[in-house]
Order: C-alpha cells, then sequence, then structure tokens
C-alpha cells in the first residue's frame, strides 16, 4: 500500500478515483488529488436530512457543506461528472442505531432508495497550499492519517444532532502559526481558519499522544500544536442521534471530487469551478 500510495501522489485524479472505485487503494487521502477539494460524508434516510442540514447550517466550520444529492441518487453530480458515492470513497463507517457496527469498503449492498448524501468539505483540501509554501504536514510525509480529537468545544444543536466538535491537529512550525492561519483561512469550505493553537487542555483535549481518530504525530521543538475544526464532528452527532442507519466515510478516508480547491459554491452545472473544463 505504501509503493501505491506514494505513486497515486503523482497521478491524475482520474487514476486514483479509479483506483478507489475497483478496491485498489483502500486507505487515507491525505496527499492525493491535489488541487481538488476533498469531503467527508455522512449518508442518512430522508426523514433526519432537514435536521441534519440545520445542523450544518449552525455549525459551519466543523460542518461546511459543500453538497447534498437528490433522495435516493448515489450520483454526486454537483460534485463531478461521474462520481459514485457507492464506491467512491476508500473506506466507509456504517452506524445503526448510533453505534459503529461494520467498516466497509464498498456501500452498494447498503444503498436504499430514502437515503441522502451531505458532502463536507475537508482540511485536507488546503494541505497542498500549506505543502506549496515549505510548511512541513508530518502525516503526508510518512503516509499516516492526519491526528484527530474530540474537542470540549460544543457544537449548536439541532434536532437529535448534536455533542462536540471533532478537530483535526498539525504540529506548526511556531514562527509561521499566523502565514498557517491566513493560506487556511483563504478556504472556507475547508474548514477555513484554526479554531485554536497552543496548549489543548484550553480546548479539553487532555493527551496528544492518544488521538480519538489517526494516528499520533510526534513533537517536534519549537513547533506547537495548531487545530482546525473537523468534518467528523458528524460522526460525534451521529452517535449522540441514534440514526437507524446512517453511514460515513472512514475518517481521513475522503472523497475526492472535481472540484478546484479554489471554488467557494461548487456547482457542476455551471462549469466554472471544475479544473481543466
Amino acid at each position: 500500500m505504501n509503493a501505491l500510495y506514494r505513486q497515486l501522489k503523482k497521478s491524475n485524479l482520474a487514476a486514483v478515483r479509479a483506483a478507489i472505485r475497483v478496491g485498489q487503494y483502500r486507505s487515507h487521502t491525505a496527499g492525493l488529488g491535489q488541487g481538488y477539494l476533498q469531503a467527508n460524508l455522512a449518508i442518512m434516510p430522508e426523514v433526519f436530512a432537514l435536521d441534519f442540514m440545520r445542523f450544518c447550517q449552525r455549525n459551519p466550520k466543523p460542518c461546511p457543506l459543500s453538497a447534498v444529492s437528490d433522495t435516493g441518487n448515489p450520483m454526486m453530480f454537483t460534485l463531478g461528472a461521474d462520481i459514485d458515492i457507492r464506491t467512491d470513497v476508500p473506506t466507509y463507517n456504517v452506524y445503526r442505531d448510533g453505534i459503529l457496527t461494520e467498516t466497509v469498503n464498498d456501500i452498494s449492498s447498503f444503498w436504499q432508495n430514502d437515503l441522502v448524501v451531505f458532502a463536507l468539505g475537508c482540511s485536507f483540501t488546503f494541505e497542498n497550499a500549506l505543502q506549496q509554501a515549505g510548511i512541513p504536514l508530518w502525516h503526508i510525509d510518512n503516509n499516516k492519517t492526519v491526528p484527530m480529537f474530540r474537542s470540549g468545544i460544543e457544537t449548536e444543536p439541532a434536532g437529535p444532532f448534536s455533542g462536540e466538535m471533532v478537530v483535526s491537529m498539525r504540529f506548526v512550525p511556531e514562527d509561521r502559526i499566523t502565514e498557517v492561519a491566513e493560506i487556511s483561512r483563504r478556504y472556507p469550505l475547508a474548514h477555513g481558519a484554526p479554531v485554536h493553537w497552543g496548549d489543548p487542555a484550553e480546548i479539553g483535549i487532555t493527551d496528544l499522544n492518544a488521538p480519538d481518530w489517526g494516528d499520533a504525530a510526534p513533537q517536534v521543538d519549537r513547533h506547537v500544536p495548531v487545530f482546525w475544526a473537523c468534518g467528523v464532528t458528524p460522526q460525534v452527532a451521529i452517535e449522540q442521534a441514534g440514526l437507524p442507519l446512517c453511514i460515513t466515510h472512514k475518517p481521513g478516508h475522503m472523497l475526492i471530487s472535481d472540484v478546484s480547491e479554489y471554488a467557494e459554491v461548487p456547482n457542476y452545472q455551471t462549469d466554472k469551478h471544475f479544473k481543466g473544463e
């Protein structure tokens, strides 16, 4: 898998998506599809969709809504010409009654005609810009999944959805924090600027060596932990809501869209946000 990851980092988006669709690549997507918007997923029955949309609207930092499917339609046509949500994510989590019951690589057998797909922007999107600015990203350089933590920051509830904000963490050189904040601020669909940096205890995190998801990153001298709102937040809200069925991405294993990372409002029908068109 390491060799395939290195190969796909240099490949175009079509090759990356093809490897994911046929199940050849099933790992994290950090560093892949550079220049394109990556997205978190929350897939649920239509009866819960309006409340979840309200949850996203009330919590735009962790839940920057980038696309919503038609009911029962697995093709995400506002994110690309040929994106099938049932196959085009490396790994999915399946929740039943709020409990994670299965992790799978294809959700075709779970698909129902009442399901609605929500795609939420991901911080992986702005990592390409950070790398171009010479900011080191340990998890990409070492083929790891970015560390993610349940914070003590409460989200604004909507219907059955509530819970703490999840944050992703990257160690940043202490003399470049302002620069990193300004770069990420340009990507509102990818969580934008950080929500915190410095002492993790101030946002309810007690141990940076024990992330709730992803891989622990080593502390480096003169580097500071920087925290961004994370699209895994809906998975906490889904646990709280106890929906009979809900499907998400496995944290770090994202949908890579055809939308340019610079897009503010993706709209496939206008073509203008799609690179190369």
